[in-house]
């Protein structure tokens, strides 16, 4: 079985599994603090458990990087990395507001330019967003691409969540001349919406933002077509590591790019 096949059936189990549990007093639950950080809710360890029950089952010889879970190994001669955020958006998810996500992709190195699969599902409706290298990004069975024309409303995602005062000056200017600016609480979707070409720029500039936030997103972006850049511009990379964490933008062109960051002070 190819690895975007065994990525695309875990992430249609976590959808299974999860899909009427949002909203839902059985979501919530606090189970402590995760490997990434936050606190483990029910339905992030529900999720994480269909996944690593999968790949046990189909006996895939990999390292799994979980949110929660932290590294498990499954194999002593691992082909590679499961990077898996199985809840992403948990907060959304416990309240019910419809916007999370799971995000699973693979890597043959510790680095995210070396992810050769990834797959995002929107566990609100079962949409799957998915890519390989150099083959191309889909939505369920069809292509997408970033938006490539001069867009009707110009729509800028935005992550802020905890953003610095200095930072919120730095992007006022950015707030001040575009009335369109976005942000849903779930990273590797809003990833996917803008692949999908309904945004035309996503920038988290925090430098907060973990591997396990992006790692799909990051293989479906440059396979639609999209520039994904650091917080100096520069080809976005980094290791796997659970201490790391990066910001990064994404543009649907250079001109949009050019004109965003000439107006951050």
């Amino acid at each position: 079985m190819e690895v975007i096949e065994i990525l695309r059936e875990a992430s249609k189990q976590i959808f299974e599994n999860v899909k009427d549990l949002a909203g839902t007093d059985d979501a919530a639950g606090d189970f402590g603090r995760g490997a990434g950080g936050d606190i483990s809710r029910n339905i992030d360890i529900i999720a994480e458990k269909t996944v690593l029950n999968y790949l046990k089952k189909i006996n895939f010889e990999c390292i799994v990087l979980g949110e929660e879970c932290g590294r498990v190994e499954l194999s002593e001669n691992p082909k590679g990395y499961i990077i898996m955020d199985a809840i992403d958006g948990s907060a959304n998810a416990v309240r019910g507001v419809p916007f999370f996500c799971s995000s699973l992709a693979f890597a043959t190195e510790n680095r995210l330019s070396s992810i050769t699969d990834g797959v995002i599902t929107n566990l609100a409706n079962g949409e799957m967003y998915w890519a390989s290298k150099d083959k191309g990004a889909f939505l369920n069975e069809s292509k997408i691409q970033v938006h490539l024309k001069e867009p009707i409303y110009k729509i800028i995602g935005i992550n802020t969540s905890g953003a610095s005062t200095e930072l919120m000056k730095k992007l006022h200017p950015v707030f001040e001349k575009h009335n369109h600016i976005r942000h849903f609480g779930a990273n590797a979707l809003e990833m996917a919406l803008f692949a999908r070409g309904l945004m035309d720029i996503f920038i988290d500039l925090r430098n907060k933002i973990r591997i396990q936030d992006i790692a799909a997103g990051y293989l479906i972006v440059k396979e639609a077509g999209g520039i994904l850049l650091d917080s100096n511009l520069r080809p976005l990379d980094a290791d796997l590591s659970y201490e790391t964490r990066i910001s990064f933008v994404a543009a649907s062109n250079q001109e949009i790019l050019d004109e965003i960051f000439s107006q951050i002070k």
